[in-house]
Order: C-alpha cells, then structure tokens, then sequence
C-alpha cells in the first residue's frame, strides 16, 4: 500500500505504507485510507516531526556513546537502518512548509 500525499502548492509525495503511517502517528494523525491536515495544524505537525528527528539522533549518539565504552562484540545493537527519519521527513516537511505558505491544506489517500 502507498500513501499519496496532495496539496495544491506542490507535487504530489508518495510512500511507502510504513513510513507513511510512521510520520502520520507522530503529527497525531489517525494512519487511515484518507485524512486531511489543515492549514492551522502544519505548524504544530512541523514541530512534532522535527522534535521527532531531534530525538531519534539523540538515542543513535547515545547508542554509540555506549558502545565505544564497552567492548563492541558484546554490545546488542539494533540493525542500522540505512535511512534514518530525518531523512524520510524532508519532502514532508517541505511540502508541508510550502503548503503551508500558499495557504492550502495537505490531504492524503491510499
């Protein structure tokens, strides 16, 4: 499944259906076939994604803070994922950003 992101001030921002639902939960949006977010919640959905990416870089410098202490072949670490929120939320924030400044709203589908 793809979610298709549409706005009238850019192109339209398709994902994958993890990601999608990812970035979704954390602006507090109900992950579903169709949803809107308006004009008057992209500044707050801006915030909690950004706040989002600050924390995710926060847990991978402290995960490496603690494996440079310890011995690496006895530290559990998670499997690295080759592309990191901060990078998945760019085009978002952007569209987001734009949409925001032409004033139109960002609505989704499946």
């Amino acid at each position: 499944m793809l979610y298709k992101f549409k706005s009238r001030a850019v192109a339209d921002l398709i994902m994958l259906e993890p990601q999608g639902r990812q970035i979704l939960e954390i602006i507090g949006k109900t992950p579903g076939a169709t949803g809107i977010v308006t004009v008057a919640q992209i500044p707050e959905a801006i915030a909690a994604l950004e706040s989002a990416v600050a924390a995710e870089e926060a847990r991978r410098a402290q995960q490496a803070a603690d494996a440079a202490q310890e011995d690496a072949d006895e530290v559990e670490t998670e499997p690295v994922d080759a592309v990191h929120l901060r990078q998945r939320v760019v085009p978002f924030i952007d569209l987001l950003r734009r949409s925001a400044a032409e004033g139109y709203d960002v609505v989704w589908g499946v």
